[in-house]
């Protein structure tokens, strides 16, 4: 079923569609939560609530952007939206604190992608963000751009600066875990 068959559907009071949308973008929305709360409770009551606005808004959906960027803005600025109003930690952009040696390690049996997802966490929220839409999400420039409605100078920069402050702090690990040797 193509996207706009699938809003239709849900447009016409279809709850398996409804179901089939939300298995189909739920670990999208899980991702781009994620990103930016931390708290378990708080990330699961918001993936819902992302959910019920994205159903709710869905006819006002115009096709100008696949349905997956649709949701993924939605998700993202409502995870911003939360987070500012709860007052966590969304760190601004020129912000440079890490959370370094927080037993960060690598065991035999730990996947070495949820390692990097661990570095990834240090970032700050806006670099972490946009790195991880485009190379673990696929996103292109302009899907970025259009959810995080940064402008496209913006997006490369922070994609840039985030591998930067992401290769640092490889580095520094890397220097710790030889002076334990």
């Amino acid at each position: 079923m193509d996207e706009k068959q699938l809003v239709s559907q849900i447009l016409s009071g279809s709850d398996s569609a409804i179901r089939l949308l939300i298995s189909k973008y739920e670990r999208l929305v899980i991702h781009m939560v994620a990103r930016v709360v931390s708290d378990d409770m708080d990330r699961e009551e918001l993936c819902q609530d992302v959910f019920v606005k994205v159903i709710s808004k869905l006819s006002g959906f115009n096709f100008d952007s696949k349905l997956s960027t649709w949701i993924a803005t939605i998700a993202y600025r409502m995870a911003v939206n939360f987070a500012k109003k709860k007052k966590l930690d969304v760190v601004e952009l020129d912000e440079v604190a890490f959370k370094i040696g927080e037993n960060v390690e690598i065991t035999e049996q730990e996947d070495m992608k949820q390692f990097i997802l661990k570095l990834v966490d240090q970032l700050p929220v806006s670099y972490k963000s946009v790195l991880t839409l485009f190379y673990l999400d696929g996103f292109s420039y302009p899907e970025i751009m259009e959810i995080t409605n940064m402008p496209e100078g913006t997006v490369k920069n922070y994609i840039h600066r985030a591998r930067v402050k992401l290769k640092k702090i490889v580095e520094e690990h890397a220097v710790k875990e030889i002076a334990l040797i």
